[in-house]
């Protein structure tokens, strides 16, 4: 049995080794907020188009924020969106020590 160098090491270490962690790490955020405004709208049964219109954007627009493979959505656009649901946006930045 070959030595398996990444046993033993966490998947970001991995992640790192491969030189994909940033892009992974971005892809799971987009997951997570994307699924989380449909979760949103589908409990409040809020519509891609009402949204769109809550949003005063298009629905292509809302369809980029609900695409979990587009990376190119805008702070202002999650804003907006959180405020067509009568939510909140927020972020948090860590700095490294």
């Amino acid at each position: 049995m070959k030595n398996n160098k990444f046993i033993g090491s966490s998947l970001d270490d991995f992640l790192k080794e491969e030189g994909i962690y940033e892009e992974v790490k971005t892809a799971a955020i987009k997951k997570i907020i994307a699924e989380s405004f449909a979760e949103e709208m589908k409990r409040t049964q809020v519509s891609k188009a009402e949204m769109a219109r809550r949003m005063k954007t298009s629905r292509t627009s809302v369809d980029r924020l609900l695409d979990v493979n587009n990376g190119a959505v805008t702070l202002n656009t999650l804003i907006k969106a959180a405020q067509a649901l009568g939510r909140d946006f927020s972020f948090k930045i860590e700095f490294a020590k």
